[in-house]
Order: structure tokens, then C-alpha cells, then sequence
């Protein structure tokens, strides 16, 4: 998932950490995952249990991901029965995913929760609605929503009941869907009281202000932003170093004395500054003779 630089004020609903501060809200939270299920889907939701993936670790080397996505369980009677439909909620701004085949493992890893070592009827498996809501066009067909089922290549007409929906819906897409999803997903991409035009908007409208006003909230953003810029730096860190691994790999063996100094080296600048040795070196000695 693709994490914005935006200041707090200036946060959508698509944006992950607001949507999941709603969501899991103890006071609006299943109201609003209620009205955007309902309108995306356009029927009824009944009632619903959120479950929190938001996580934020703790600021150390090798531990990583912000999990952001917004597990909701349907029940059709009591919550003692196991829900009747599982929905996977995420919105998702990384352009450089595999989307398909990244669906396909969240919805292993979700379905793997409801069955139990040793069951052998799966039956009672609950439907399960995978849900992306995007600010691109995922399958450059400029349709709003995107719906995948399993089905038989053979036989067009035959059922295939696995209970399975991968949906992606597109905010600026012109095709498909109807006015009310059009009208909520313009909502989430850019979540302003003038967007808010109609009685479902107006509605989640007054949960994201409300939301929005908590000063925890707030802070938990800063927090939150603390940890991104960590994992950025993290991440353009160990990319330099293996880039100039590679460059020095032409030379030979990388000694194990010279592989640690450059995974020690914290300063981003300096280690482009080993890079660019390593473009001109040439020798794995010569590379050595030059670090300071």
C-alpha cells in the first residue's frame, strides 16, 4: 500500500491512516464501514464487527509494514455463529503491485482464519469480499468498479459458488457502477464538505469531521509519520548498499570485513559516496584504499 506525505488537516478518507482511524473509531466506526459497504455494494449490510489490522511497530532495523487494511465481519443472526460474509476493506494508492496476485495472498492469509486444524467441512467457510479502492486505474478500462468471480472456462453459464469476489473500484472511473458509488468513491478521493452531495456523503462526511477533531488522533498521525520516514530512509539505505554490492561483486568475493562497514554505515550520504567509488574503482583493493 502507498502512504501519502500530507498534512493532517489535508487527509482523504482514501488515505490509509485516516480510513483506518474511522473505521476502527469506537463510536462511528461500524456506522461507517456500514453506509461505504452498502453503497460500494449497493444493498443492504447487516450487522458488523470491525476487525483492527491497524499496527504501527516499533522504530527498530528489520522490523517493517504498517498494516493498514480493515477486516469487517457480517453476521447474519448472532455474533456467537461464525459471520456469514468476510470483507477485506483497503485502499490502496501503490501504482508498483501486482495487484491480482497480491489479492490472491491476502485472501489465502484471510481464509486460513476460519478454519481450524483437522476441519474437513468446508462448508461453513464464510463469502469473502476482497476490496480495493484506488486513486488509478487499475485495468485501464476507465470503469469505476471491477468485479472478479471464479469461474469455468468451458462453460460461461456454469456456477462456480466458492463465495469469492475480488472488487476493485476505481475512483475516477466513468464506466459502470451508478451515480451513488461515483458520488461516495469522489468522497473518499477527496473528502471536502463540497463533495459531500449526497445523503450517504453527507453522512460519512460527519464521521470523518468528528474523527478528524480527536486530538489523539492527530497525534497518533504524527506517530505514524515518524514511522514511515523511518522505513523510507530504511529502505533507501539498504538499496545503496546493494547497489554497491553489485558493483563490487564484478571484482570478485566481497569481504565479510567490508560487507559489515557498509552495513553499519547509517549516513545516506556517505554510502552514495561509496557508491560512486565503487563506479570508478578499479579493483575491490582500490575501492578499500579510498574509504575513509
Amino acid at each position: 500500500m502507498g502512504y501519502t506525505n500530507k498534512p493532517f488537516e489535508e487527509l482523504d478518507v482514501l488515505d490509509n491512516f485516516l480510513m483506518n482511524a474511522i473505521a476502527t473509531d469506537e463510536e462511528v466506526g461500524e456506522a461507517f464501514c456500514r453506509k461505504v459497504l452498502s453503497v460500494l455494494l449497493q444493498r443492504p449490510v447487516g450487522r458488523i464487527k470491525i476487525i483492527a489490522q491497524y499496527t504501527l511497530p516499533a522504530q527498530a532495523p528489520k522490523y517493517r509494514g504498517v498494516r493498514m487494511d480493515v477486516k469487517i465481519e457480517e453476521f447474519d443472526n448472532t455474533e456467537e455463529a461464525p459471520p456469514a460474509n468476510i470483507y477485506d476493506l483497503e485502499p490502496h494508492l501503490q501504482k508498483n503491485l501486482d495487484l491480482p496476485r497480491h489479492n490472491r495472498f491476502y485472501q489465502a492469509k484471510a481464509d486460513s482464519r476460519y478454519m481450524r486444524r483437522g476441519d474437513d467441512d468446508f462448508s461453513g467457510m464464510p463469502n469473502l469480499y476482497v476490496i480495493t479502492i484506488l486513486n488509478f486505474d487499475p485495468f485501464g478500462k476507465d470503469f469505476m468498479m471491477y468485479t472478479f468471480e471464479n469461474r469455468c472456462v468451458e462453460i460461461a453459464d456454469l456456477k462456480y459458488n466458492d463465495g469469492l469476489k475480488f472488487i476493485y473500484f476505481y475512483a475516477g472511473g466513468a464506466n459502470g457502477g451508478n451515480g451513488e458509488i461515483k458520488t461516495l468513491l469522489q468522497y473518499l478521493q477527496h473528502s471536502t464538505e463540497d463533495n459531500a452531495s449526497d445523503d450517504s456523503t453527507k453522512e460519512l462526511h460527519s464521521y470523518v469531521s468528528k474523527v478528524k477533531t480527536m486530538p489523539e488522533v492527530r497525534e497518533e498521525y504524527m506517530r505514524f509519520e515518524e514511522v514511515i520516514a523511518f522505513e523510507r530512509k530504511d529502505a533507501e539505505k539498504n538499496t545503496m548498499i546493494q547497489n554497491t554490492l553489485d558493483l563490487l561483486a564484478d571484482y570478485g568475493d566481497i569481504p565479510d570485513s567490508l560487507r559489515k562497514k557498509l552495513e553499519d554505515t547509517d549516513d545516506i550520504d556517505l554510502l552514495k559516496q561509496y557508491h560512486k567509488l565503487a563506479a570508478r574503482a578499479e579493483s575491490m583493493e582500490a575501492f578499500e584504499r579510498q574509504l575513509p
